[in-house]
């Protein structure tokens, strides 16, 4: 089985998983166009696959205020995106036993990186997307700390948990639409994305490797999975860690079927 989109836009396509992910799914047929901060590593992707499978596009999803003009612009340049990945993210520790040692900046920073930038593309992507002729996607990036907290990251737990829920009350407003709302929270990958946290050159070797990653979670999106759990979380089993999965779903479901008899 293929994955079943022909354009993908790949936010946060130039280092660690959206990097690797991006060369997976040209490998695969699919068609990129990937977004990052860094000019040389976009030219280096179009220059490494060809610009008729390629494309890059400069932009910092911090801006919030920039987005609207920033997903006309790539809607305008690119018609035929079927899919939109949003996977940029930031990662940082905070330890408030120590208040005066909280940048309080970093930590909203990284709130309005991981979590209210997404939520802005979303609303700014919708709809083209609804109108797109063909069946559409949005794919999110996630992680396992969502459920299990990792205390030392405050602020990358407490964005991810938050975007964790706004994709569940998303995929179920998106149910009877042509966008499949899809999923992919792996538990630590070894990508440069926890040197800060955990030291540079550190935080690169924690985790699984990211070949492995990739492999699951294409094999997953190939399969149409909504949700895809590659590796583990520390100190659970997969096992452990999907049967907390599995009773917050039915729990959501329970909710969503009463509060749709309401409405």
């Amino acid at each position: 089985m293929s994955f079943p989109f022909k354009h993908v836009l790949l936010i946060g396509a130039t280092a660690g998983i959206g990097q690797a992910m991006a060369h997976r799914f040209i490998s695969e047929g699919v068609k990129v166009t990937a977004v990052g901060r860094r000019q040389e590593r976009l030219d280096q992707f179009i220059a490494q696959h060809g610009s008729d499978k390629a494309s890059g596009l400069v932009f910092d999803i911090a801006n919030l205020d920039g987005i609207p003009d920033f997903v006309e612009t790539v809607a305008q340049a690119h018609p035929s995106i079927d899919c939109v990945f949003l996977n940029a993210g930031t990662q940082s520790c905070a330890d408030f036993s120590k208040p005066d040692t909280v940048d309080l900046n970093v930590f909203h920073r990284e709130i309005t990186i991981n979590f209210t930038s997404f939520v802005t593309l979303v609303h700014a992507f919708l709809p083209h997307l609804l109108k797109h002729p063909e069946p559409a996607s949005l794919v999110f990036t996630g992680t396992q700390v969502t459920l299990i907290p990792a205390f030392v990251m405050p602020a990358y737990c407490s964005s991810k948990a938050a975007l964790e829920s706004f994709i569940l009350c998303l995929r179920e407003q998106m149910r009877d639409t042509n966008v499949k709302v899809m999923h992919i929270s792996p538990g630590p990958v070894r990508t440069e994305l926890h040197d800060n946290a955990m030291g540079k050159d550190t935080g690169s070797k924690f985790g699984m490797a990211l070949t492995e990653f990739v492999d699951q979670a294409y094999t997953g999106l190939a399969e149409g999975k909504a949700d895809i759990y590659p590796g583990t979380v520390g100190g659970s089993t997969k096992e452990q860690f999907l049967e907390l999965v599995e009773k917050r779903d039915e729990a959501f479901a329970r909710l969503s079927g009463l509060l749709r008899g309401m409405h």
